[in-house]
């Protein structure tokens, strides 16, 4: 679905924000809540904290967008502050992560949609850092895009049909 930008510089993010929009959801598709905490006997972040993660950070680009924190998802504590994993904790189901996921998606491509130059021009404070609110809208989309690839991978290696892109 076609989006007229009030920024000319977020003229391409609608078309990447849908497309992964979809991909999350593709990417879950029929993988099991236990299957979704397994990670294989390494440290890596399995696909329960992947999909957390993902919901969590458009949960605070819509905060960051709209200019006040309004937006939370059900399992905000679990990743606020940029949490990284946690052994033992059991994360809510996929099932949670999707119905979160597909309430705050339209908002926040609303938000997308809406931002002008002036609002992605404004400063996001983070620990140590600082930075335009364009850039990280910027690397939450490269963001989105590497998770819902690692959850892919993860689909494999857990003995899954490869994701399906329609």
């Amino acid at each position: 679905m076609e989006a007229k930008t009030k920024s000319s510089r977020m003229a391409t993010i609608p078309a990447l924000y849908d497309m992964q929009t979809t991909f999350f959801i593709s990417a879950l598709d029929g993988i099991s809540d236990k299957d979704a905490h397994s990670r294989l006997g390494t440290k890596a972040n399995h696909i329960a904290w992947l999909a957390g993660s993902l919901v969590q950070q458009r949960y605070e680009l819509a905060n960051d967008l709209a200019g006040e924190k309004k937006y939370n998802q059900q399992a905000g504590d679990l990743f606020k502050d940029n949490q990284g994993i946690k052994d033992g904790v059991a994360y809510p189901s996929l099932d949670q992560f999707r119905k979160d996921w597909n309430e705050i998606s339209p908002i926040l491509r609303e938000l997308l949609i809406n931002a002008d130059d002036d609002r992605l021009d404004k400063n996001i404070d983070m620990p140590g850092m600082e930075f335009p609110l364009f850039d990280m809208i910027t690397f939450v989309s490269y963001r989105e895009a590497n998770c819902i690839g690692q959850i892919a991978l993860w689909r494999r290696l857990l003995g899954y049909e490869a994701m399906k892109y329609m």
